[in-house]
């Protein structure tokens, strides 16, 4: 008898409860296993689109120079970058810019030169309209124009100015100190005091 009670005692194994199907409008439980390969291909970032757009500037590294500053606890070491942009159509800019970082520099130094814009006015055969020489400093640079397939004929930051303002026919020499920055500004110098035919015109007509 007392075997027979233990086995009725005995506990059932729990069978799973039935899957109800889904009452009308209501949604099936969402299945959570990889699908297969999805039509379409994939997403384009708005970072993507962005690069696509065509650039307003042209950017050009002209130098690039390592500085330190001594202070109590050492020396903080720091990179200068000298940019020049242009649009090849007159406008260009030049900065400087200083940080830790290389890229950070030239970042710092292309926002500044967008704020520091000039425009000269080019002449047939993309060229600049009379001989001038450029002072800043102890640099001096000479510019003259040169017929049309000559190029340019200027090296390191005269030609980086040059180019990117538009100008393709000219040639140069620069005197003096060759600090990157003072040949810079001493060409800006040069292309700001050019004068077309109707200001000389005019100058001459007050004498």
């Amino acid at each position: 008898m007392e075997e027979e009670k233990l086995v009725q005692e005995a506990p059932v194994a729990e069978q799973p409860a039935p899957v109800e199907a889904p009452k009308e409008g209501e949604r099936r439980p969402q299945d959570r296993r990889p699908r297969g390969d999805r039509k379409g291909g994939p997403r384009r970032d708005r970072k993507d689109v962005r690069r696509d757009e065509p650039k307003e500037f042209e950017e050009r590294v002209v130098f690039i120079n390592r500085v330190s500053k001594t202070v109590k606890g050492g020396r903080r070491m720091k990179f200068t970058a000298l940019m020049v942009i242009g649009d090849h159509k007159g406008r260009y800019g030049f900065a400087l810019g200083k940080a830790a970082e290389v890229p950070d520099a030239i970042k710092k130094a292309t926002e500044a030169a967008k704020k520091n814009l000039f425009k000269i006015h080019l002449v047939k055969g993309n060229t600049i309209s009379h001989e001038v020489v450029g002072k800043y400093g102890a640099c001096s640079v000479l510019l003259k124009p040169a017929p049309e397939g000559t190029g340019i004929i200027a090296g390191g930051p005269v030609r980086a100015v040059l180019e990117l303002a538009g100008v393709q026919n000219v040639c140069s020499k620069v005197y003096g100190s060759r600090a990157p920055i003072n040949i810079v500004r001493a060409v800006n110098q040069g292309l700001e005091s050019l004068k077309n035919y109707k200001e000389i015109k005019t100058l001459r007509s007050k004498e």
